[in-house]
């Protein structure tokens, strides 16, 4: 699984949520709101289980079940200080922003 989370997105759910070194902090695939086909991401924050994908940022556990994997699989987010915006790009989607621009890829 490609999942890329940068320093500066990482700092931000960090700073608001607010997390400490060594919390996690679970990814998963919300129904409704701005996203690809009506999804988009939503977080908690959550001890993993023992079979997920992880990422460690700012000492901080990204993670995502294999339920979520089909989403978050070649997803970058980003945090755009200028604009104070996370910023949510998948290579399997033209536009996370207008569902209905998908792009299908096998």
């Amino acid at each position: 699984m490609h999942l890329n989370i940068s320093q500066e997105a990482a700092y931000l759910y960090k700073k608001e949520i607010p997390l400490q070194a060594g919390d996690s902090l679970r990814l998963f695939v919300r129904v409704g709101g701005v996203g690809s086909g009506g999804f988009s991401v939503g977080v908690i924050k959550e001890e993993p289980p023992s079979k997920c994908f992880k990422v460690i940022k700012e000492n901080i556990t990204f993670f995502v079940t294999e339920d979520d994997y089909w989403y978050f699989d070649g997803m970058e987010i980003n945090y755009n200080e200028d604009l104070d915006y996370v910023q949510f790009k998948h290579s399997s989607f033209d536009h996370l922003d207008h569902p209905e621009q998908i792009k299908v890829t096998k």
